[in-house]
């Protein structure tokens, strides 16, 4: 029988400066544009995806970029963290990185055993970590301009905060097939796959102000589930515990049901495919706007609205 969900598909977050969000995406971190579209659901704004270099489920980290919006805030019923994994000997290559740009970082932590941590912020202020191990398998960008033995391998974990842990542990373990694996001081680390790119750390901080949205806060993390029949399953599990899923949505390189965990956190489910890969190359990805079929006929007006964006890695060795 097929597990109905085997770990993070994707994290969707909110931007300010598009040009912004992309250089320091695919220049500082290095990560690969995968995808560039327009936001389904309000096709003025762009919807940049950034991954590893397949742009494969567990590594996709996706942007609305809304220019001008009020800076949002972090706190509980929020994501607030995501953490990227990167081998464990390149620690001092990214601390020196992140100083010749200007980055101001904390200092390197042990969080659990095997797992150096380093906190810092995207222009934003979106709560970024990088998680130095040797846990993880994954390669990096073997074509980009970070040294493939420092690339970024894709996501590590996701980190919510919470007023209280146990509902939303709940429906991790009861509907989507995630187990509790860890746990330190107020830290609880589930997964579906225990592997990196999939543990959900939920922080009990019943003390922290709620979260606001705004640039710079995270809009919905996405589970991965195989397909539609699996997603189906998913969805009646969800309807009988009354958190109100969504209609089955297209989104063109997968398909997605959405719902509000109990502290508030948008989730969504989505399929593994059909991927990125259905309008464009391997070698090509995120070169072209692709738009959805129901905008192609906007196609002009679009390209005459959206911002230019340029990457410039040549700017990042």
């Amino acid at each position: 029988m097929n597990q109905l969900i085997t770990g993070i598909h994707h994290i969707t977050a909110i931007a300010g400066d598009t040009q912004k969000n992309i250089d320091f995406y695919t220049g500082i971190l290095g990560l690969r544009l995968v995808k560039k579209t327009v936001n389904f659901d309000d096709p003025g704004t762009y919807h940049l995806y950034y991954g590893d270099e397949k742009g494969l489920p567990g590594s996709i980290l996706t942007f609305f970029p809304y220019g001008g919006l009020v800076q949002g805030r972090q706190g509980k019923g929020m994501l607030n963290t995501t953490a990227f994994s990167v081998p464990l000997s390149s620690a001092n290559y990214w601390m020196d990185r992140l100083k010749r740009f200007d980055i101001n970082y904390k200092q390197p932590v042990e969080r659990f055993e095997g797992e150096q941590v380093i906190y810092f912020e995207d222009p934003d202020g979106l709560g970024l970590e990088l998680v130095f191990t040797d846990k993880d398998t994954r390669p990096g960008f073997t074509y980009g301009h970070i040294p493939i033995e420092h690339a970024v391998k894709g996501f590590y974990s996701a980190e919510i905060w919470e007023e209280g842990y146990e509902r939303t542990a709940g429906l991790l373990t009861e509907q989507l097939n995630h187990k509790l694996i860890a746990e330190k001081g107020n830290r609880f680390r589930f997964a579906a796959n225990d592997t990196p790119g999939n543990y959900i750390d939920i922080i009990c901080s019943p003390d922290s102000l709620k979260g606001l949205a705004g640039s710079g806060t995270v809009h919905h993390i996405a589970f991965a589930t195989p397909d539609a029949s699996t997603q189906a399953e998913v969805r009646v599990k969800i309807s009988q515990r009354m958190l109100n899923p969504t209609p089955v949505m297209d989104r063109s390189y997968f398909t997605s049901i959405y719902f509000r965990e109990p502290g508030g956190v948008l989730f969504e489910v989505a399929t593994s495919g059909p991927g990125f890969g259905i309008d464009e190359p391997a070698e090509h990805l995120g070169e072209a706007l692709k738009l959805p079929e129901q905008y192609e006929k906007y196609r002009k007006d679009l390209e005459t609205t959206l911002t230019p964006i340029q990457i410039n890695p040549d700017k990042y060795k």
